[in-house]
């Protein structure tokens, strides 16, 4: 394989340019992130030593938030920036002069803060439970909102603005702090007070520059307080007050009633133990039901009282919040009701001052005169019946029995409870003393109602006295009776006036007759009953004599008389009428004023009573209105001026009322006088106009049309005075129509109103539509007075419907609808007016078309059934069909038509209706498709490094769209395919751009660089409104472990070698398709250093080379690739390549032939061919050397360096000699197979000759020749070890690993012709 480097040869000519690359200094710049789009951001300056013209370009993850103008480098904005989403972006700033490569170099934008965030309350909703009893200034709940924003943006101060139940009292109920902790500031009451109270609290930021104002961010929120109710309050009895009864001898245990308390903490509501505070009574309750029931006998007879009063306390069960006992009291009546168990008894005593006690008695005497009067009681009887029971059980009757029992009665026939009792005559015929001195007879009381024990018999014996001297008497010695005048014949005059004998038999019998006898023509008497009669009432009258005398006597049987005076006065009766005196005719001029006539009347009744006071009334009459008379003095007045054209021609002015004069009897008697008053004409009457108001309407149209008629009339009764013309006042309009004067009649004439022909009249052109005009009404009198009245005219103008309608306002305002609203099923959505000038129209709205968009794109009939349009111009929506997705706007065209149009056009310019449909949350997020392939290096990871991207999209909008990613779960999987999950080791920062949300998944924690496998993450995507819908979808990011790691050293130093990165990466990439991920540059280390020295390496670049599909190469596969392609070999070896190896692995053949051919190419064509010389040399040596090297190679491996023979030493062997020893000097010992048919041999010295070949330094020509024992390598380590590790080194990395240490520093050699073929 010598011939390969002679390939690179015409690569090594390449001239290099003397322009210099432009320089680019800026590192940082800042941008605010309310800066709007298009603005521009910052301008890239770059400097270039050779003036020649810049071009400016962006590349990077972030460069989508700007555009560049590659001329002047101006960046402007074109997408939004959020320093709370993304704080800093990374650009690469490319530049060009168009002649050297392009210079990259990254440019750190820092995103200023801007109050662009609410603050936002955590942890929502707030609920708190308080106890009423909770004292003032007590924490009841804390809130917490945060502002995302920096800086005075991010401290938010909290406020209440409002406590439901809204009240001056509630406001001020709590306080909050500046931490959110809400304080209670006053005392709760569950009773008084209310029981919930909702709390309005707004979270107000500090306030910062936004679009360059200051702007002050609020959020609200609602705290929920609920009043838990504590046991305070004493129990209340329901239903009070108690009343109960129960029958006496009932059962034990009879219910009486039952109380019933209540807990007045309702939200507490504890258990109510009863008990009475009184033991003692023959009562019990029931400590839970609260019923009261009987615990001993009750006798109501034997009771000091038929009621009991019993004391109820009702006890809650636990104990109030003061730790005492909450209790009530009540009082409770229990009535012990009667039971019909006693008989009557009598017993003989006075009420009230009998003694029951005692007991009763069964016989009585009394004594009564003979003949004794009907009802009159038997005296010295002192009986009382008694019966123990109550009410109707104590009733008994009482009845008389016996031989005498008819003579008598008995009083009361009924009692109830207790009476006193008597004897009464009943018949005073059988009351004879001469037929019985003594009469005995048995008073029986009778319990109906207790037939078992009902009766008990009481015997009175009775002692009659005979007396008979008495004559008859009358109450009163004078009677004063009055009867009215004319009263007919029997009326009584007096009732009730009679005379007593207290006699028996014919002696009490008594007759009445009237004294004297003359009195008997007026007045008569009944002999029997004494009462007094009109006989004659044609002699009673009052005018004539008031009173009249006579004597009443009564004679009983044994002719005694008694007697009494009467006076009997007569009672006017009204029956005279009043007299009027004169006759009563008047003349008057007319508007003469107080007009009076005095009306002269008497009555012959009695003075000073109702029947002669006189009232003077006016009759109902044509002309009892201009009149007014006083109704007790008869003065009639006239209530104003006469007016003579008031009354009618034909009457001649005259004027008549009727006065009636009543007197107040009743009946009332009255008499009828007329009045007669004359007024004379005068001329005192102005023109009136008659059909007021004049209202008149006229088309627009029809020119000289007749308008309408005004009239007026004179009341003077002559021609002269009562001639009237009509014309026009002053006045707007008037010289629009004509006004003619006619005749109708005496004092009538009319103003004829019509248009002016010359005159046309536009109802639409009238600033109003109607006309007021000023019609004035002339009359001349004969003494040349001239009286003008005035009257206004209404014109109104008719409109013609000749205007087309109109659609308002124009254009219509947008009308919005929801999309998938609940609710009706068709919802007016908007009302469209119109308008049309003419004042008569009949409008009706008409569809044209419906126009369907989602954008701005058309999208056919999709929402032709969603919106309905009626006559109205009412538009419906069915809401239930509208759908944001398929349609955000339609467009509905229109028109007014007016059915009522007679000329013009009926129809109104087309309009149209934008209808905007609203969006709501009811469509998930979507996942864009991942085609890219995602990988990680794990040495290359640093924190927030993004390492995969997922996107996705919301076809909903506003809040609703707005998308947030969340990792949900980390597996790593293995090669094997074993499972291991991970948390916390990934991280997903959401940004949004043109609709699609982009979540960029970033490292979060350090990533263990020796797994082998790939990560599987599972991402949620969740949008931002209620009900909240989300997405999973899952991504494979596949790792690059540390066996893909390749080193390159290079000749130059580490800061050369890091301002050429740019390049090396692009030559790099322009070679191998992959990217190129930089680990390290650093400087090399001395051991590796030995190994390069040939190179000069001085620094080393650790990299990966990766393509997209995840895939990563090997060193082998690198270094195919790399010799594969001259052009990129040469770039990189300008920029300093040496050495290319597997990273901290041992070097394999290929890259020792890389090596070789990249010294080669450093040094020169002649140090190549004469390497080739030397090889051809070395080939040609025996096959025995060979063995003989072989085994002095085994041979050495063998020996222990203690137990070789000590001798002097051997340049390029072991220690000490050995026999038979073959040294091998500066080689890496390789048995790879690509090597062993290799027509190169390696070069051997025999060390017996004491050859030696020494590898000169880089630039240099090997040497040979004998040398001194003291020869060396440039290595610190033999050579022949070094032959032994090389062939121990691993198949796959070619570096030598000694068993049991280890692995020691690599060492590079640079010519690799030099072959272990041989041994």
């Amino acid at each position: 394989m010598a011939w390969r480097p002679l390939l690179l040869l015409p690569w090594l000519v390449a001239a290099v340019s003397g322009n210099t690359a432009p320089v680019f200094n800026m590192t940082l710049v800042e941008v605010p992130e309310d800066l709007p789009q298009g603005a521009v951001a910052f301008v890239l300056t770059a400097y270039d030593a050779d003036g020649d013209p810049l071009q400016f370009g962006l590349e990077g993850a972030d460069a989508f938030y700007f555009s560049v103008n590659s001329n002047t480098g101006s960046v402007t904005l074109v997408a939004s920036l959020d320093r709370e989403t993304k704080p800093r972006l990374s650009l690469n700033v490319l530049v060009s002069d168009g002649k050297n490569q392009m210079v990259t170099k990254r440019l750190t934008v820092i995103v200023e803060d801007r109050n662009d965030n609410r603050p936002l309350f955590q942890n929502e909703p707030y609920t708190a439970n308080i106890p009423e009893n909770t004292p003032n200034g007590t924490t009841i709940i804390s809130v917490l909102a945060e502002d995302k924003d920096s800086g005075p943006a991010s401290r938010v101060s909290y406020q209440i603005v409002e406590v439901t139940p809204n009240d001056a009292k509630n406001h001020d109920l709590f306080r909050v702090l500046g931490n959110g902790t809400i304080l209670l500031n006053g005392l709760l009451n569950y009773i008084q007070q209310s029981t919930y109270y909702l709390i309005r609290i707004n979270a107000t930021d500090g306030g910062g520059q936004l679009y360059g104002n200051l702007v002050y961010q609020t959020t609200s929120t609602s705290v929920s307080v609920n009043v838990l109710d504590q046991p305070d309050l004493d129990p209340q009895f329901l239903n009070e007050p108690y009343v109960g009864s129960v029958p006496e001898n009932c059962p034990l245990g009879t219910s009486v009633l039952t109380v019933s308390a209540m807990d007045r903490d309702t939200g507490v509501n504890d258990v109510i133990l009863y008990s009475l505070t009184n033991t003692s009574l023959p009562f019990a309750i029931n400590d839970t039901t609260g019923t009261i029931t009987v615990t001993g006998a009750l006798d109501r007879e034997s009771l000091p009282s038929d009621e009991w009063l019993l004391e109820v306390l009702a006890r809650e069960r636990n104990l109030d919040i003061h730790n005492r006992p909450a209790q009530a009291r009540a009082a409770v009546t229990v009535r012990v009701t009667d039971v019909n168990d006693n008989r009557p008894q009598f017993y003989c005593c006075v009420l009230p001052q009998c003694d029951f006690t005692r007991p009763p008695q069964h016989h009585f005497e009394g004594h009564i005169a003979e003949h004794a009067s009907a009802r009159l009681p038997v005296a010295n009887l002192s009986i009382v019946a008694r019966d123990p029971d109550k009410g109707s059980n104590g009733t008994f009757e009482l009845s008389l029995q016996g031989q005498h029992a008819a003579a008598f009665s008995v009083l009361p026939s009924r009692v109830t409870g207790e009476g006193e009792v008597q004897v009464l005559v009943q018949n005073p015929a059988l009351v004879d003393y001469e037929q019985f001195c003594n009469m005995t007879v048995e008073i029986v009381a009778n319990d109906t109602g207790n037939p078992a024990n009902c009766c008990s018999v009481a015997t009175v014996t009775i002692l009659l006295e005979d007396t008979n001297d008495h004559s008859p008497t009358f109450n009163q010695s004078v009677y004063k009776l009055y009867v009215v005048e004319n009263s007919p014949p029997g009326t009584v005059i007096s009732r009730g006036i009679t005379a007593t004998d207290p006699d028996t038999g014919a002696f009490g019998n008594i007759s009445y007759q009237l004294l004297p006898e003359s009195i008997r023509d007026i007045f008569e008497v009944n002999a029997v009953s004494g009462e007094v009669l009109v006989r004659n009432g044609s002699l009673l009258d009052r005018e004539m004599r008031a009173v009249y005398y006579a004597t009443l006597q009564a004679t009983d049987g044994a002719h005694l008389t008694g007697s009494t005076l009467l006076e009997i006065a007569l009672e006017d009766d009204n029956d005279n009428a009043p007299v009027v005196t004169g006759t009563y005719k008047v003349f008057v001029v007319e508007d003469q004023e107080d007009v009076s006539v005095q009306i002269q009347a008497y009555d012959n009744d009695e003075p000073g009573t109702n029947n002669s006071r006189l009232r003077f009334t006016l009759e109902p009459g044509p002309f009892s209105a201009n009149f007014t008379i006083d109704p007790d003095t008869g003065l009639l007045r006239s209530l104003g001026p006469l007016d003579r054209e008031a009354l009618n021609e034909t009457w001649r002015g005259q004027m008549g009322v009727t006065v009636r004069v009543q007197d107040s009897g009743q009946p009332p008697c009255s008499t009828l006088v007329n009045v007669t008053v004359t007024v004379e004409d005068v001329n005192d009457n102005a023109p009136v106009f008659i059909g007021l108001p004049y209202i008149f309407k006229v088309q627009e149209r029809p020119a000289g049309a007749y308008v309408g008629t005004v009239e007026a009339v004179d009341a003077d009764q002559t021609e002269v005075n009562h001639r009237i013309s009509f014309f026009f006042g002053n006045g707007n309009g008037s010289s629009n129509f004509l006004l003619r004067t006619h005749r109708l009649g005496p004092g009538h004439y009319e103003g004829r109103l019509s248009l002016d022909p010359d005159v046309p009249l536009d109802y639409e052109q009238l600033s109003q539509p109607v006309f007021n005009l000023t019609v004035q009404a002339e009359n001349a009198a004969t003494d040349d007075t001239l009286t003008v009245v005035s009257t206004v005219v209404q014109v109104y103008i008719i409109d013609v419907n000749d205007e087309s309608p109109t659609i308002q306002p124009s254009p219509l305002p947008d009308a919005r609808v929801a999309e998938n609203s609940t609710g009706p099923q068709l919802e007016e959505v908007t009302t469209v007016q119109a308008s049309d000038p003419d004042t008569k129209h009949m409008l009706s709205f008409q569809e044209l078309g419906l126009s369907c968009y989602k954008g701005a794109a058309p999208v056919g009939s999709v929402c032709h059934a969603w919106f309905h349009l009626d006559p109205n111009g009412s538009v419906f929506a069915n809401r239930s069909e509208i759908d944001y997705e398929a349609c955000d706007l339609a467009l509905l065209a229109l028109r007014v038509h007016d059915n009522s149009t007679k000329f013009g056009n009926a129809y109104s310019q087309n309009e149209t209706l934008r209808i905007i449909v609203e969006d709501v949350n009811d469509n998930s997020p979507e996942f864009l498709p991942i085609t890219d392939t995602f990988v990680v290096i794990p040495d290359l990871s640093p924190m927030d490094l993004q390492v995969a991207v997922v996107r996705a999209t919301d076809v909903d909008t506003g809040p609703r769209g707005v998308i947030t990613f969340t990792i949900l779960r980390v597996v790593f999987i293995q090669d094997g395919g074993l499972e291991r999950p991970f948390e916390n080791l990934f991280k997903v920062v959401t940004t949004a751009k043109d609709g699609v949300y982009v979540g960029s998944i970033q490292v979060a924690s350090n990533l263990d660089g020796s797994l082998k496998g790939q990560y599987r993450v599972t991402v949620e995507a969740k949008d931002g409104e209620s009900p909240v819908l989300s997405t999973q979808a899952m991504l494979d990011i596949y790792t690059v472990d540390q066996s893909y790691r390749i080193r390159l050293q290079f000749k130059r130093a580490v800061d050369e070698v890091q301002a050429n990165t740019d390049q090396i990466k692009m030559a790099l990439m322009a070679a191998t398709k992959t990217t190129v991920y930089v680990a390290a540059i650093r400087a090399l280390e001395a051991a590796s250093a030995s190994r390069s020295a040939r190179a000069a390496a001085q620094s080393v670049m650790e990299a990966y080379f990766v393509y997209s599909n995840g895939t990563a190469l090997k060193f082998g596969q690198f270094s195919t690739i790399v010799q594969s392609d001259p052009q990129a070999l040469m770039e990189l070896v300008q920029l300093g390549l040496a050495v290319i190896d597997p990273g901290e692995t041992g070097q394999t053949d290929e890259q020792q032939k890389l090596i070789g051919v990249i010294a080669g190419l450093a040094g020169a064509l002649a140090l190549l061919i004469l390497i080739m010389a030397l090889v051809l040399v070395s080939s040609s040596r025996s096959y025995r050397r060979k063995l003989n090297a072989l085994k002095a190679l085994r041979t050495a491996t063998t020996l222990v360096p203690d137990a070789v023979q000590q001798g002097p030493a051997i340049p390029g062997t072991n220690k000490y000699n050995a026999e038979r020893a073959n040294p091998v000097l500066n080689l890496a010992l390789s048995l790879d197979e690509d090597d062993r048919d290799s027509s190169l041999d390696s070069t051997s010295v025999n060390s017996l000759d004491e050859n030696t070949v020494d590898v000169a330094e880089e630039g240099g020509a090997v040497r040979g020749g004998r040398v001194g024992a003291s020869a060396h390598t440039d290595s610190d380590e033999e050579p022949l070890a070094a032959a032994l590790w090389g062939h121990h080194a691993h198949p796959s990395t070619g570096m030598a690993q000694p068993p049991g240490e280890p692995s020691p520093a690599v060492m590079g050699f640079s010519n690799p012709s030099l072959d272990t073929t041989d041994l």
